[in-house]
């Protein structure tokens, strides 16, 4: 038996004509858990050789593909009135973007390396010049536009060239479903070499003399569990295995450190982190552990010399310090600390270069670049890490943008970093930590014109029930009435510590320019206030994520910026589970809703543990099987949980078939049930993209259709849609 399917085209149905939306069959599976039952109506939609469909998406089942296009056929056929605007936001949009960009080259010692785009090209070419040459005469290393020739999806991975700038290594996914193929240039023929290593995910590191390369391999449920190294000329099959993660709730990730002298194998949850040293000298010896984990305790690692420069929340430090050990002397004991925890202002990001160090924190919601001076060593000693003689890379907008780039070489006195606001371009500077110069490289450009005086950035603090304040940056045009009549499209993603920048955004001014307010709401779950913010809007504490969001959406509509039932909410992943729960708790706030790849079968998943994140993810929502509170919690909030009889706004859910983090059949089976229980006429959208994964569509134009759909949709349900 299949769904049933629109009786009609969508260049058959005029925009005015009712048609009928799919109606998923019901079919009642129970499961019993602490002595609850839950009975899931819809739970056929999840494929049984799902892990299949991620390698070959042509194995769905005929009843469940049927269902999914034909969600497709009703989306087409409810916004085929919004075709021609969807058209005109995406050639709008895209005339914002340079077509033939490019970032600026990198240097590394008798090269510099930079991705470009040619006018045309979904897809970045990578490519170097000589140390000091001009870009317009750049070697082209690999050619993204040739590779993804005559395929629906392409994405390339993890890329690292060799000291020696002898090879490329290089992966590739061409399904969507993150299951990446690892190859090797020679850059001297621009031909690959035989070796090629499928079902990879993450980061490639040479060793020193370009002989070996490591790699992380994922395991028979994609989670990436297993460091190996590839000797050049031997092969595949003869992978060493250097190491195996055997708790299935961490994930393995391959980096190196500045110096170039270690690769760090990186094994981590959302709570707890491990390192592990590979001297990139001498690649065949065994990884050395740096500290053992244990439960909460968060470090990473950097090096100088004949030390480590370890930034560790260690010692209460919550928002973390910065300390150093000897390299051969790693264990706790001997770690001395040369930055101390200041609650309040969370260290990001920490680099060590030759005769400096540079940290990116943020503080009161913005974040700052500092440098400090290394004279001959970081000891304790301040006369040689002078804490007194540190400076800081100023900025003055209420509200920015910082990215810090830590670029290729150890003995260098240039950093660069990016910086943009809502209503500025981004640009890209090299900075002389020694002179403090700062020398502007790059500033974007929009094609069809952009003037920042023409709009306004703001950032307010609105109430939040138990009154914390949740920072919300606005943008809008300067002649947008803010009498309460513009509608306000909101966003959201509170989850994993990841917090909103306020950046530069040129697909946004195609929703300010015709009277949108942009607003987002930097709401708990994310850092965007320290480390606290971020446990406060997790575990026990995750309903402070939507009630931070509702209360956001509340303070504006008091400030008279808008209207109650005017507001369009958006939010993407764990963000989409924002979504499905302010549609549940506050539905009369919301004009509309937009979820992308929606994580809203919250409870269903965690309760999986054969699903590629759900282990890794118990320590951020909690582990449903083993403890019934947070069982008993997860299930109070889960938006597919908690689909009631009530009148719903305007809902758009976005899906990608081969998605392994929010899996396909999560917004599927919200989108029935709500339509099932929905008692207002609002459109209730499912649209599934049945070539791609969790990031949409692959190429940087067809990008833009995406967010075109979705801005038309907010148009249209605000009746700004001519």
């Amino acid at each position: 038996m299949t769904a049933p399917i629109a009786s009609a085209s969508p260049d058959q149905v005029p925009a005015n004509e009712q048609v009928c939306p799919p109606l998923a069959r019901r079919e009642p599976v129970t499961a019993i858990h602490h002595g609850i039952t839950l009975t899931d109506d819809y739970a056929w939609l999840r494929a049984a050789n799902w892990q299949e469909v991620m390698r070959k998406p042509e194995t769905l089942a005929a009843d469940i593909r049927a269902y999914l296009e034909a969600e497709n056929a009703y989306t087409d056929v409810k916004l085929i009135d919004t075709k021609a605007l969807q058209e005109t936001l995406f050639l709008e949009m895209k005339a914002r973007l340079k077509e033939d960009d490019r970032q600026v080259p990198q240097p590394d010692g008798p090269y510099e390396y930079f991705p470009r785009f040619v006018k045309g090209g979904q897809y970045p070419e990578l490519c170097r010049i000589p140390r000091g040459g001009s870009a317009d005469d750049a070697e082209v290393l690999l050619d993204g536009n040739a590779e993804a020739s005559g395929k629906k999806y392409w994405d390339l991975g993890g890329t690292a060239h060799s000291e020696d700038h002898r090879l490329l290594a290089y992966s590739t996914d061409d399904k969507g479903s993150e299951l990446y193929t690892v190859r090797i240039r020679d850059l001297a023929t621009g031909k690959d070499l035989a070796d090629e290593i499928p079902d990879t995910r993450g980061s490639l590191e040479w060793s020193r003399d370009g002989s070996t390369l490591f790699y992380i391999k994922v395991d028979d449920h994609q989670r990436p569990l297993f460091v190996y190294s590839h000797k050049l000329g031997t092969p595949v099959s003869d992978d060493k295995l250097v190491y195996a993660e055997q708790d299935s709730g961490f994930f393995v990730g391959l980096s190196a450190t500045q110096s170039g002298k270690f690769i760090l194998i990186d094994i981590h949850d959302h709570e707890t982190s491990e390192v592990h040293l590979i001297d990139a000298d001498s690649p065949e010896d065994a990884p050395r552990l740096v500290a053992a984990r244990r439960v909460g305790h968060q470090y990473s690692v950097e090096h100088h010399w004949s030390l480590l420069v370890i930034t560790t929340n260690s010692a209460d430090a919550e928002d973390f310090r910065i300390v150093v050990t000897p390299v051969h002397a790693t264990d706790e004991a001997n770690w001395r600390e040369i930055v101390p925890h200041k609650p309040g202002r969370l260290i990001l990001d920490v680099g060590v270069y030759e005769n400096f160090m540079t940290r990116l924190e943020r503080e009161n919601s913005l974040p700052r670049i500092v440098v400090t001076p290394i004279t001959t060593g970081i000891v304790v000693d301040r006369d040689v890490l002078d804490l007194t003689k540190e400076h800081t890379i100023a900025f003055e907008e209420e509200a920015y943008a910082l990215g810090l780039a830590s670029g290729y070489e150890f003995d260098t006195s240039r950093i660069r970093f990016t910086y943009s606001s809502l209503t500025t371009p981004a640009e890209t500077y090299d900075y002389d930590m020694a002179t403090r110069e700062r020398v502007l490289r790059k500033r974007q450009e929009v094609p069809s014109g952009h003037n920042p005086a023409d709009y306004v950035t703001r950032r307010l603090l609105a109430p939040a029930e138990d009154g914390a304040l949740v920072p919300v940056t606005l943008l809008y045009k300067k002649t947008t009435p803010l009498d309460g009549s513009a509608p306000l499209f909101l966003y959201g993603y509170g989850a994993y510590g990841i917090s909103m920048p306020a950046s530069f955004s040129t697909a946004r001014l195609s929703l300010v320019d015709r009277g949108f307010i942009y607003a987002i709401a930097h709401i708990r779950g994310g850092k965007d206030k320290g480390f606290r913010w971020y446990t406060d809007g997790k575990m026990k504490k995750k309903k402070n994520t939507f009630t931070d969001f509702i209360a956001a959406g509340e303070y504006l509509v008091a400030q008279g910026l808008t209207q109650r039932g005017r507001i369009v909410a958006n939010g993407g992943s764990a963000g989409g589970m924002l979504m499905g729960a302010i549609a549940n708790m506050a539905p009369d706030l919301f004009l509309g809703v937009i979820a992308d790849v929606p994580f809203v079968d919250v409870l269903n998943t965690m309760l999986d543990k054969d699903l590629p994140l759900t282990p890794p993810e118990w320590p951020e929502w909690g582990n449903p099987l083993t403890s019934k509170d947070d069982f008993d919690y997860i299930r109070s909030y889960s938006p597919y949980d908690n689909v009631e009889a009530k009148r719903y706004p305007h809902i758009l859910a976005l899906a990608g078939l081969t998605d392994p983090r929010v899996t396909y059949w999560e917004p599927a089976k919200w989108i029935a049930k709500l339509r099932a229980r929905n008692t207002s006429d609002n459109l209730v959208l499912l649209k599934t993209n049945m070539g791609a994964g969790h990031g949409g569509a692959s190429g940087r134009f067809d990008g833009l259709k995406d967010t075109a759909l979705n801005f038309a949709f907010a148009l249209k349900v605000a009746e700004l849609a001519e």
